[in-house]
């Protein structure tokens, strides 16, 4: 049998090994052998968890509703007056130096007692004013720091809105925005969610006559009506609300501030 000189084979064996090389350097088949895309970041954590107050023991427990949360709705502690005839009016955005005084020298006059939701920001720059609202017998809420759409914040921007603003038992969310998370929130912070029965549309300036009848048609025992001392010019809020008063006094109604 012919032998092939050693040449040949050093020649064969480079050709044979090169072959394998190339082979080996080829992209497997196998899915597990093909590179992974990379993975999609996730964020570190959902919304925060919402913890209320403890009940009390044997109390039911509270239900959020979307009708309570559309409602002002007081709890049975908020006494009515003699013959039920009592209406709470209540003013958003203040404390404001020129019409929070007139507001108020105008509710003195017909001795009534009304609620002002305040902003914190306001509250902080005129701390004297919210301090003299609170002597002359009127109640303090809490209406935000800032007065954003709460239900547009993070977590964390929603707390920090509900928590800088004034200490109170009462909070009412900015524009009626306002679901089950927020109102909770509040809770967790001691503060129930008041809203109104009543929207006198002042904000808009319709003129005096009209923020009047609204509060003349609104009136009925018990009902919250909507207004601002703040925010801007309040001078057809003033007029409107003394007119006002003076017709609703002449009806046997009394007003009283809620308990905040």
């Amino acid at each position: 049998m012919p032998v092939s000189p050693p040449g040949k084979l050093l020649l064969a064996a480079a050709v044979l090994l090169g072959a394998a090389l190339a082979q080996a350097a080829q992209p497997a088949d196998h899915p597990s052998a093909v590179t992974s895309p990379p993975l999609r970041t996730v964020a570190a954590h959902g919304p925060l968890a919402v913890h209320l107050p403890a009940a009390k023991p044997g109390a039911k427990k509270p239900q959020v509703t979307r009708k309570n949360q559309r409602t002002a709705a007081p709890s049975a502690n908020w006494n009515l007056q003699a013959g039920g005839k009592v209406l709470y009016l209540t003013f958003d955005d203040g404390p404001q130096p020129v019409y929070t005084p007139k507001v108020l020298a105008v509710l003195a006059k017909h001795h009534a007692r009304a609620t002002f939701f305040v902003l914190g920001r306001e509250a902080a720059a005129h701390p004297a004013l919210v301090e003299t609202t609170r002597r002359a017998g009127h109640r303090i809420g809490n209406h935000t720091w800032d007065h954003p759409m709460l239900t547009k914040l993070s977590p964390v921007r929603l707390r920090q809105e509900i928590s800088t603003g004034v200490k109170s038992k009462c909070f009412r969310p900015p524009f009626r925005d306002t679901n089950a998370h927020v109102a909770a929130v509040a809770g967790e912070y001691h503060q129930h969610q008041v809203l109104w029965d009543v929207d006198t549309r002042d904000w808009e300036k319709p003129g005096v006559s009209r923020i009047e009848r609204a509060l003349i048609r609104g009136a009925r025992p018990g009902a919250i009506f909507l207004m601002h001392d703040g925010g801007g010019n309040r001078a057809q809020t003033v007029a409107a609300l003394d007119q006002a008063l003076t017709k609703l006094s002449a009806q046997g109604y009394a007003f009283r501030s809620l308990p905040c």
